[in-house]
């Protein structure tokens, strides 16, 4: 199990991806998402077609990991289409992979910095 920081950026392309580019996923974050340091730690997640498979690309400590998640018999709720990336937190990210769906989930009333994600952002 891998565990991101809290300071680390968390960004879904929305829409959906052609994933056989494993890492050459770099090209299309810089190209067509528009980042333009794609190896500064950021992590960015991508989902295929069917929404049954989700990878994530990242660039630690000298090396990239390209992770991947495919659900047997489900689907992830990814992000509609609108806006190129859609930001989430850690947390956030961890629901999403375990199958809840952020858009009916309620956040409880508590302090958050300024500036952090909150699920009604996802």
């Amino acid at each position: 199990m891998f565990t991101l920081g809290g300071g680390a950026k968390i960004y879904l392309a929305t829409g959906v991806t052609d994933l056989r580019r494993g890492f050459n996923l770099h090209t299309l974050i810089e190209h067509e998402l528009g980042f333009d340091q794609p190896l500064n730690g950021d992590v960015f997640g991508f989902v295929n077609k069917r929404h049954n498979l989700v990878k994530l690309f990242w660039f630690s400590e000298g090396g990239l990991y390209v992770c991947a998640k495919r659900l047997p018999a489900s689907t992830f709720k990814w992000p509609k289409a609108g806006e190129k990336t859609v930001s989430m937190s850690p947390a956030q990210l961890q629901l999403l992979l375990s199958g809840i769906d952020l858009k009916q989930t309620r956040v409880r009333k508590w302090w958050r910095r300024e500036g952090a994600p909150t699920v009604a952002d996802a």
